[in-house]
């Protein structure tokens, strides 16, 4: 069903939802879908150097003992 939309569909559904809700109310709600997008790609850069962190601190010594004097 959604397939059949095409561009004139699309158009009309934007009018009434501007329509419906006004411009001001769209402009301030998309503001807030583009802090939440910000946020949780901030979530997944700081997870993800969480995690590099934890797997450099666990990484072992693999240097022989006899090798470990020298350095």
């Amino acid at each position: 069903m959604l397939n059949n939309i095409g561009l004139p569909g699309i158009l009309l559904i934007a009018v009434v939802v501007l329509v419906l809700f006004g411009r001001g109310k769209i402009s301030s709600l998309m503001g807030e879908v583009g802090k939440g997008i910000t946020s949780f790609k901030k979530g997944i850069n700081e997870g993800t150097a969480e995690l590099e962190q934890d797997a450099s601190e666990e990484a072992k010594d693999v240097t022989p003992e006899a090798d470990k004097d020298k350095a």
